[in-house]
């Protein structure tokens, strides 16, 4: 069939039409699951972290983030079971073990700040002149003042369990009596730390936007094996199709980049910085952006 002039602008319209229908189908469709779920740490949600940036990462991007903010063992659990697209946490160590297992495609560093150990202001056990953190550790022990772990396979937890891993004592004997295990996040171990009079790990940032401190204070600090390193991976899609590969990729580039970096560095607490960016490319763009006479 031949088409006149007219009839071929008809029919150009129509297909427009057609053409422009369907990318609306295809919005609309893309809008209702445009969102991920993200496995990550209570540190990350209750410091405030991620009510600031990921606003910045939707506005950008059009892609909406659901935070599940466990401790880390519990977020590595549901992401190995495919419950989360994104796997957001600071146990470097298990982190790697999830890659390397299939559950995860690759780990980037993203960020770090720092564990304190906190106590009473009168400080029994004198942590305050430990010359590291395992001597201050060695002190509560020797003077059997109260200690309060998160007991939840966090983070923290498996960070105080490596300093306590280098000391000759009995946890499990000690358990009950002036070692205590509180099963539970940051916020609530802290809590109880503060109610009895007790030391406990803490990661700085949710220690700076804790309200109810009582009689706490930092009594040690600044040892560089107590740094706190975040990583983030994405759930490898091979394992569970269901995982939204093509936006989980996304965050993570956004994460990693300048934008993302500089968001994370510009989150404040009180005026205070309290997570670092860190990722590989971002380090080497500061580097490669600063001047000959700043590098120093």
């Amino acid at each position: 069939m031949r088409l006149f002039p007219r009839d071929l602008v008809k029919f150009k319209r129509s297909l427009a039409i057609v053409i422009v229908s369907l990318l609306l189908s295809f919005t609309n469709a893309f809008a209702t699951n445009g969102f991920i779920v993200v496995a990550s740490t209570t540190s990350t949600v209750n410091s405030g972290l991620f009510k600031n940036i990921l606003p910045i990462f939707t506005k950008t991007t059009g892609i909406s983030v659901r935070v599940l903010g466990v401790g880390t063992g519990q977020a590595i659990k549901v992401a190995e079971r495919g419950d989360a697209d994104i796997l957001f946490v600071h146990h470097k160590i298990s982190e790697v073990e999830f890659v390397k297992n299939a559950f995860g495609v690759k780990r980037y560093d993203v960020m770090y700040n720092d564990f304190i150990v906190v106590g009473p202001q009168d400080d029994p056990a004198d942590v305050q002149n430990a010359k590291n953190v395992v001597e201050a550790y060695e002190k509560v022990a020797a003077a059997k003042s109260i200690f309060v772990s998160r007991g939840d396979e966090s983070g923290t937890h498996k960070k105080s369990l490596e300093f306590w891993r280098t000391i000759p004592v009995d946890l499990v004997d000690s358990s009950g009596k002036w070692y205590r295990e509180a099963g539970s996040g940051m916020g609530a171990t802290l809590n109880l730390t503060s109610s009895i009079n007790g030391y406990t790990l803490a990661d700085r940032s949710t220690w700076m936007a804790f309200q109810n401190k009582g009689s706490l204070v930092v009594l040690f600090e600044g040892d560089p094996s107590m740094r706190n390193q975040y990583g983030i991976t994405m759930v490898n899609p091979d394992r569970h199709k269901h995982v939204k590969a093509p936006l989980a990729s996304a965050f993570i580039r956004w994460v990693i980049s300048n934008d993302g970096q500089a968001a994370i560095n510009s989150f404040r607490i009180s005026g205070k910085q309290t997570f670092f960016a860190n990722a590989a490319s971002y380090k080497k763009n500061q580097f490669k952006n600063t001047s000959p006479k700043l590098r120093n």
